[in-house]
């Protein structure tokens, strides 16, 4: 599956995957700090060194320990991993792509909102 694909076949059950009130929560939070460890981390690899990379690796971590926790609370679970191609691939869509997208669209908040939220 090429990654326009793999986009398609994310975001088709996405808002299934996201209605408990506490992972939505999670996500709201983790996802942009996910953005700033990347970035953190990629521009310390160009730019600033060991430290600073390190950093960046640990907020993506943290954030990708958070979301997994979250999932954990759905009622519908995410697909498993094919491989570690598949899973940073779906990963890497779901943090730049999916998830804004959940956002922008007004998805995340509607079912915030019949989450109890």
């Amino acid at each position: 599956m090429n990654f326009s694909e793999l986009l398609e076949w994310q975001w088709r059950d996405y808002s299934s995957r996201h209605r408990n009130h506490a992972n939505l929560i999670i996500h709201i939070v983790a996802v942009p700090v996910f953005w700033l460890g990347a970035v953190d981390f990629l521009s310390a690899l160009l730019l600033s060194g060991l430290l600073h990379t390190l950093a960046g690796a640990l907020l993506i971590g943290l954030s990708l320990f958070a979301q997994g926790k979250g999932h954990e609370l759905e009622k519908v679970q995410p697909e498993p991993y094919r491989d570690m191609a598949n899973h940073v691939q779906r990963i890497v869509a779901e943090q730049f792509i999916t998830f804004p997208r959940f956002v922008v669209s007004g998805q995340w908040y509607a079912n915030l909102r019949r989450s109890g939220g």
